[in-house]
């Protein structure tokens, strides 16, 4: 008669006496597919927020935030991929449209025709300066970050 055997919440059926079993079992587990791979760190890297004033700040969730706008086309669409409240990326799009010379979303309101927001030349011009200066702030220091990595502890290959 076929035994069951539970590993959380796998169920494995083998067949034969219990002591066949619990051995094909532990083989079972000892197998290459089933272990337990070291989790690496992830490489060091940069998120960079530029700090403009006091309570004006563009950093790598604002910028997320523009780029799934421009995808979507919806603040509420954009906010929910990001697991944010339809509140909350309407408050953060509200201070980027006022701290920038011209808002960077422009939106249009639901109802039966449906809303929208789409992003501006001038959005488009930010969210693109700022992954720009991401990527030339990373490229320069990734000696330094690769040196900061080193000198972590629990990473294969550092100490």
């Amino acid at each position: 008669m076929p035994k069951q055997v539970l590993f959380g919440r796998n169920c494995l059926v083998f067949a034969g006496s219990v002591r066949t079993c619990l051995r094909r079992a532990i083989n079972f587990c000892k197998s290459p597919d089933m272990q337990i791979k070291p989790q690496h760190p992830p490489e060091p890297r940069l998120r960079i927020r530029i700090v403009f004033g006091e309570d004006e700040m563009m950093g790598p969730g604002k910028a997320d935030l523009l780029e799934r706008i421009d995808r979507c086309g919806s603040i509420a669409a954009a906010g929910r991929e990001m697991g944010m409240s339809y509140k909350r990326a309407w408050e953060l799009i509200g201070t980027l449209n006022a701290m920038f010379r011209a808002p960077l979303v422009e939106s249009t309101r639901g109802g039966p025709g449906g809303g929208g927001a789409v992003l501006t030349d001038l959005g488009h011009e930010v969210v693109s300066e700022y992954r720009a200066f991401e990527a030339e702030a990373a490229a320069g220091g990734s000696a330094r970050l690769a040196t900061l990595g080193k000198m972590l502890k629990d990473i294969p290959g550092g100490k």
